[in-house]
């Protein structure tokens, strides 16, 4: 087989230049449980006492030395992390409360890629229909923008992130041996991803399907599950 039919059936080409695209600067996502507000426009005085202390419990999703004690370590690491790393953090709130926060990194217009990232749930947010719901969110918003590439990556030790990235529709691509050296050790870094057609096959009915209240009970249970919907959208890679 010839590299030009290869790559055409790898993926058809059309999408050439991301001229023009926007980052993502819109001021706050709102969904039906919870509204993702950009991490800056918190203040001492916000409701935030799910984000720090000892009472937020362990995080799930990414390994972040988190939660914070004070106020000012919050803001210290927004303000380093969106200014080095090209990053647009989020609180996630729920009843006036940030109870989680997440975030776009390594945010790329010129290729139309975006990465999600800085994934901390408190032990209110997990396993609730708000804490897929924050990540539809801004799936959805990336999309809506214009960017064709979503990636999703972590630590090849996290199983609990890898499993998540499955659940929520992500694809994955690969293994990056010895990628970083993190708290002293290796880490290997596993990468996934979504694309726009995926996106626009289906996988975001999928999220909204399974979003719709009818699919919980009145203890909140849901009844199909998330990953039930979105296998169809995640490839088999080799």
């Amino acid at each position: 087989m010839s590299e030009s039919t290869c790559c055409q059936r790898v993926r058809p080409t059309g999408w050439v230049s991301a001229e023009g695209l926007d980052a993502p600067t819109v001021p706050a996502l709102f969904g039906a449980g919870l509204t993702l507000l950009p991490a800056r426009a918190i203040d001492s005085g916000s409701p935030r006492s799910g984000l720090l202390g000892r009472s937020a419990g362990r995080p799930q999703g990414r390994q972040l030395d988190l939660p914070f004690t004070t106020f000012n370590e919050f803001e210290e690491y927004c303000l380093s992390t969106e200014k080095v790393r090209d990053s647009q953090i989020y609180a996630i709130v729920v009843d006036g409360h940030a109870v989680g926060m997440t975030a776009y990194m390594r945010i790329n217009p010129d290729e139309g890629v975006i990465e999600v990232g800085r994934v901390f749930y408190t032990s209110r947010l997990q396993r609730t229909r708000a804490a897929a719901e924050a990540l539809y969110l801004l799936a959805a918003n990336a999309f809506k923008l214009g960017y064709r590439r979503y990636e999703w990556k972590c630590d090849s030790c996290n199983l609990p992130s890898r499993y998540a990235a499955t659940r929520y529709g992500f694809t994955f691509e690969g293994l990056f041996r010895q990628a970083v050296v993190y708290k002293g050790r290796n880490r290997d870094t596993t990468w996934f991803s979504i694309i726009d057609q995926d996106w626009n096959a289906g996988l975001k009915e999928a999220y909204e399907r399974w979003l719709e209240p009818s699919n919980f009970d009145e203890n909140g249970q849901q009844k199909l599950k998330l990953s039930e919907l979105t296998a169809p959208f995640v490839h088999a890679t080799s």
